[in-house]
């Protein structure tokens, strides 16, 4: 077993061979994230974005399913009463506000492993990753116009910059709902493959991943997810910026040995 990261009901975290595996497990509830659990998920990243050994990040769900979104029915009926105006703008910056931008920040590659449902901030977390490695039969959608409500988790920033403002739309103001197939179709996941796949299709990848020069991918996911906010002069401040933080590194050392040589280079993520 790998170095515990924490757990709650519904999540568990843990190092293993340098990746850090997060996995939703709330069967009863197809893998909805509660409020203790999304708070272990913030903590888990928070952790691995300064520990040396993490390389990068697996997300995946139990039971056949990756996330159905926040468990909001269960936060309700455990509060036993009806909560005080303004109760959702002061829980979501501590919660789903707080996750979806460690998540895409954070400095190392992030895969998601998905099947069966991917709704609301379930779907977030998959926009927010690198790579969806989807089911071809999953189901991803934003349900907030179906249940009257605005959307949240970073829908409308990151929806748009996955697929575009028209069928961003398409989404959150009609609520279409995509197949696996369909989300790789439209650029929202990295790849479709059957459901019994995912799973080991995933960890190959997040394994090629974790052996990469960590610190020239972090820096590489950091610009791409900036990029958005940067004028090209700004962008291109940067990659120097990362150009020379990069060139500073073992595994830049170890890249350029290995082309001398002729051989695969060999990163330790230094």
């Amino acid at each position: 077993m790998g170095k515990s990261y924490g757990s709650a009901d519904g999540i568990s975290a843990e190092v293993d061979e340098g990746v850090l595996h997060v996995v939703l497990d709330a069967p009863r509830r197809r893998n909805a994230l509660r409020d203790d659990a999304v708070a272990v998920f913030i903590e888990a990243l928070a952790a691995a974005n300064s520990d040396e050994e993490v390389r990068a990040i697996l997300i995946s769900g139990a039971n056949g399913q990756f996330c159905a979104g926040a468990d909001i029915v269960a936060r309700n009926a455990d509060s036993g009463a009806r909560p005080r105006v303004s109760s959702i703008s002061r829980r979501l910056p501590e919660g789903a506000h707080r996750l979806i931008p460690l998540l895409a920040g954070i400095q190392v590659p992030v895969v998601a492993a998905v099947q069966g449902y991917a709704v609301g901030l379930g779907l977030q977390l998959v926009l927010a990753a690198d790579f969806a490695v989807v089911a071809s039969d999953a189901t991803l959608f934003e349900p907030f116009s179906a249940r009257g409500m605005g959307p949240d988790s970073g829908a409308t920033w990151l929806l748009p910059r996955a697929v575009g403002p028209v069928r961003a739309r398409e989404m959150l103001l009609l609520g279409r709902r995509l197949t696996g197939e369909e989300a790789a179709d439209w650029g929202l996941a990295y790849r479709a493959v059957p459901s019994s796949e995912v799973e080991a299709a995933a960890r190959q990848l997040v394994g090629t991943l974790a052996a990469g020069p960590t610190v020239a991918l972090g820096l590489s996911r950091k610009l791409i997810n900036e990029s958005w906010e940067r004028p090209l002069a700004g962008q291109l401040t940067g990659e120097a910026f990362g150009m020379e933080v990069a060139a500073r590194s073992q595994d830049f050392r170890e890249g350029l040995a290995a082309f001398r040589e002729r051989r695969e280079p060999r990163f330790m993520g230094r």
